[in-house]
């Protein structure tokens, strides 16, 4: 008698806890959807910006239905931000014991917000002569395309971008602020001047055909810096000066690193970033190769010295033990840059291009801002053709964001 009284009371609970389980998991999943719904519709503000061509409605729908078949999206409207877009669903429950208690609102509602950041982004792009080609206009066309995708045409952007061009030294112009006049610049920030004077000598009794082969200051050899900008014909002009050509004087990542951070901080040298609460600072650092100072081993060892290495950011101010073998100071400054960078509230990318050693790639993986256990912020394009599609990857990171 007892069993048949309480078998109904359990039979409720039970029915009732199927129920409360289906609407939890329906709600979470239906938040999901719309979460997607909102990201995928931000991703069409810069080409729909009022919502008025349907291509953001058109989006949100796709994604939410692909994510919650049945799914009645009701508002898709513009956000309280700039390139901001709002979501509201719901959709329908199937429950057993509610309906029979009489309890017809079965509906679960989710809500989403998504836009655009507002970004500083700091190209860092290796421009030493094994990039000249094919490759370095493979990078060109995928910055260009990743710039008009953070600066949409016919609108008033927020969106800075910078652009730091290295090899073994960085070339500045007059907006620096540091102090020097335009030109190189030596890993303590003075002048580079090319080949220091106590070097002269030895240069000197080089065989003439060897002195012929060094070109006593490169600096002329490495693109000017493009401070933060959000004059988009400005930055790709600048893009489009890279060629890779012009004399060499090594791989010296962390002088590219060292001045990414001054573009995207607020104190001189460059001035021109915002303040860190209010932008999103990114640099992206693409390289084909490791440190590189005629001392580093590998096919670009030069059998006579001085020559063009010489005339590099720490050469040229007359350090000659700077290099990296044995995970030397090259490689460690690289490592503390990255450091600087990030507690300056940086965000690294880094593309590693071409063939690759375990070696330069950990030391990538190392400088990257990847999250805990990923390689979120690393990217290994052993190809040409894998660059555009690598920036394309860094912009779905860049170009949108849940905002509540």
């Amino acid at each position: 008698m007892l069993m048949g009284i309480l078998l109904p009371v359990l039979v409720a609970f039970v029915g009732l806890a199927v129920d409360l389980g289906m609407l939890y998991k329906s709600k979470a999943q239906l938040q999901a959807a719309v979460d997607a719904g909102a990201l995928a519709g931000s991703l069409e503000l810069p080409y729909d910006p009022d919502l008025s061509k349907g291509l953001v409605n058109a989006a949100v729908n796709d994604m939410i239905q692909i994510n919650y078949p049945g799914a009645v999206v009701e508002e898709v409207s513009p956000g309280t931000e700039i390139r901001s877009v709002n979501v509201q669903a719901k959709a329908q429950v199937n429950t057993i014991l509610l309906n029979i208690l009489g309890i017809t609102d079965k509906w679960v509602y989710a809500k989403a917000a998504a836009g655009f950041n507002k970004l500083e982004v700091v190209f860092v792009i290796d421009n030493s002569g094994s990039m000249k080609g094919t490759p370095i206009t493979m990078v060109r066309e995928a910055s260009i395309n990743l710039v008009n995708l953070i600066i949409p045409d016919g609108t008033s952007p927020s969106t800075k971008v910078g652009l730091v061009p290295f090899k073994g030294l960085v070339r500045v112009g007059d907006d620096a602020g540091d102090g020097q006049p335009a030109g190189g610049r030596n890993w303590d920030g003075t002048l580079n001047e090319g080949l220091h004077e106590d070097f002269m000598d030895e240069y000197w009794a080089l065989p003439y055909y060897y002195r012929d082969r060094v070109t006593l200051n490169t600096s002329s050899g490495v693109p000017e810096v493009q401070s933060l900008t959000t004059d988009k014909s400005t930055i790709i002009g600048s893009i489009n000066t890279m060629d890779a050509r012009g004399v060499w004087s090594g791989t010296i990542i962390p002088m590219g690193v060292k001045w990414g951070r001054h573009v995207l901080t607020q104190e001189a040298p460059y001035t021109q970033a915002g303040d860190p609460e209010e932008y999103r600072k990114i640099m992206i650092l693409l390289t084909d190769g490791d440190n590189e100072d005629g001392k580093c081993g590998g096919p670009y060892v030069q059998s006579y010295e001085p020559n063009n290495y010489w005339t590099n950011s720490y050469y040229a101010m007359h350090v000659t033990d700077a290099h990296c073998e044995d995970s030397g100071r090259l490689n460690a400054d690289m490592l503390e840059q990255a450091q600087l960078a990030k507690d300056a509230g940086i965000e690294i990318f880094t593309i590693r291009f071409g063939t690759s050693d375990n070696v330069d790639k950990a030391l990538m993986m190392q400088v990257a801002s990847s999250r805990p256990g990923t390689n979120d912020h690393y990217f290994d394009a052993p190809s040409v053709y894998d660059i555009d599609d690598i920036f394309k990857q860094i912009g779905r990171q860049l170009g949108w964001r849940l905002l509540n």
